[in-house]
């Protein structure tokens, strides 16, 4: 492309120091808050250090396109930066790696469109917005992960059922009756990460192989469905492995390296859609043929002149010093965590309980775990287990995650006062055992009182963002053999003395 335009040169420098601010104010993304999440295996995120170099790579093979783009400055990018600097500065305070992703995608798109107008900006928005996949989703999406454990569980247990096998199923669990074996599908067998990382390749395939968006996008939602089935038929094949052959070399050797293989049928599953989809519709509209925007008209050459230069000038206003106002945000502090403890209630015995395996292994380092039982001399109980959580997010999680895996059906949640704050009671049912009571409640170090999951991780946004705080959450959580509104409020009340 010939430099027509005098003032490019100019704009493809302004643009390089727009760039080069956002990598100084990001800096805190890049080499402390993203390392920590690709290397937790709670989020699985290998796969994200390939992200970025597929962007450059569609980048430097649509360079010509993207050349040819360029036009007039477009205020629509300036209007676009805001949102981009807002989520890059709060994200930045509070260390949200998924604040900070979205707001460098965003600012990306701002700065081309600003720059160099509307066509440009739509040329480098697959690339950006490719960057999306570095999201750390795994626990975010937590919620979905335990209807993929029990879907894939379901659907094993009822194959295995129709073949004869005398198996049984509990939540997540399936076992042979005369205890051959027992396999439980665990969360990182739950086919979320392998959902992403296929979604991720379906993109990158989808990009080059069809020619109009709509067609990239079919393709793409179908990445979902086809993860989802191979998971599915990985679990059954353990299953199958284990009760027709050997329970040790299915959950052992076979269970390692069998992922491999069901991703690899993902993939060509993946193409099949995509040649099936070339061939039934067509090699689609070339882009070649497409016609350029017509210029703007010539009485609009004052208003043009004005916005080549005050546009790039107001984002440069805009970039820089919001880059190093967020370069210089001090690194989140910790609040001290809550002391409380439980101890004796009169009337019950009561039994220091250890943390499970599971607790220990899944949950963060810096999470404290204390539980107790209490038993009456009717041989009523409840059992109460203090989480005092860390720095991470991931030290409490929501118990509609847990439980049904368990094989328990939460039923009735209701929101009720008792013993001075705010509890979520619900009756757990299972099959062939009396309901159950359970109960849940939080808190931080501030004294700050919910039973509502979704109320705390609002006021835990705003705390780390706002204030540039971690807060120290408490979830007290109580299991009971009575279900209830008058014995959980019961139970609620004893716990006061123990609970700020």
């Amino acid at each position: 492309m010939k430099l027509k335009d005098r003032g490019l040169a100019a704009r493809v420098a302004l643009a390089a120091a727009a760039f080069a601010a956002m990598a100084w104010g990001f800096c805190a993304l890049f080499l402390q808050h993203m390392p920590p999440i690709l290397n937790d295996p709670a989020e699985d995120m290998s796969f994200a250090l390939y992200v970025p170099l597929f962007s450059l790579y569609v980048l430097w093979t649509e360079r010509r396109k993207i050349a040819e783009s360029v036009g007039e400055p477009g205020v629509g990018g300036l209007i676009l930066a805001l949102p981009g600097l807002a989520a890059g500065f709060l994200g930045t305070r509070g260390a949200q790696v998924r604040l900070e992703i979205v707001g460098f995608v965003c600012l990306l798109v701002a700065v081309a469109w600003a720059l160099f107008g509307r066509r440009t900006a739509k040329a480098v928005l697959f690339p950006a917005l490719f960057l999306l996949f570095c999201l750390p989703l795994a626990t975010f999406l937590d919620v979905v992960t335990v209807h993929l454990r029990l879907l894939a569980s379901s659907t094993a247990f009822g194959v295995l059922r129709g073949f004869g096998a005398e198996v049984v199923r509990r939540g997540t669990m399936i076992g042979a009756l005369d205890g051959s074996f027992a396999i439980d599908v665990a969360e990182p067998c739950s086919g979320l990460r392998s959902i992403f990382a296929l979604m991720a390749l379906t993109a990158a395939y989808a990009y080059f192989n069809q020619p109009t968006w709509l067609r990239r996008a079919a393709l793409f939602a179908a990445s979902v469905p086809i993860a989802v089935l191979g998971n599915v038929a990985r679990i059954l094949s353990i299953c199958l492995v284990a009760r027709y052959a050997s329970g040790e070399f299915a959950m052992g050797f076979y269970h390692d390296y069998s992922g491999y293989v069901i991703f690899s049928v993902a993939i060509l599953a993946m193409v099949a859609a995509g040649e099936a989809m070339r061939r039934f519709l067509g090699p689609g509209p070339s882009a070649e043929g497409a016609a350029p925007e017509s210029a703007p008209a010539a009485a609009a050459g004052g208003v043009r002149r004005f916005a080549r230069v005050a546009v790039p000038a107001a984002l440069l206003a805009l970039v820089v010093p919001a880059m190093v106002c967020q370069s210089a945000t001090p690194e989140v502090t910790v609040a001290e965590a809550p002391e409380v403890h439980l101890g004796e209630i009169p009337g019950y015995e009561s039994a220091e309980l250890g943390a499970g395996e599971a607790e220990l292994n899944v949950l963060p380092a810096d999470t404290r775990i204390e539980k107790r039982m209490y038993t009456a001399a009717d041989g009523s109980w409840f059992q109460v287990t203090l989480v005092v959580g860390g720095k991470s997010k991931s030290s409490i999680h929501r118990p509609e995650l847990c439980l049904p895996a368990q094989g328990f059906q939460m039923t009735e949640p209701r929101t009720a006062s008792a013993g001075g704050r705010k509890w979520r009671f619900i009756t757990l049912a299972s099959k062939d055992a009396p309901p159950l009571g359970f109960a849940y409640t939080f808190f931080n170090q501030e004294g700050y009182r919910t039973a509502s999951h979704t109320a705390r991780i609002f006021r835990d946004v705003w705390d780390r963002s706002v204030l540039n705080r971690v807060d120290r959450w408490v979830m007290v959580t109580v299991n009971s053999s009575a279900a209830g509104d008058g014995p959980l409020a019961a139970i609620a009340e004893r716990l006061k003395g123990f609970l700020p």
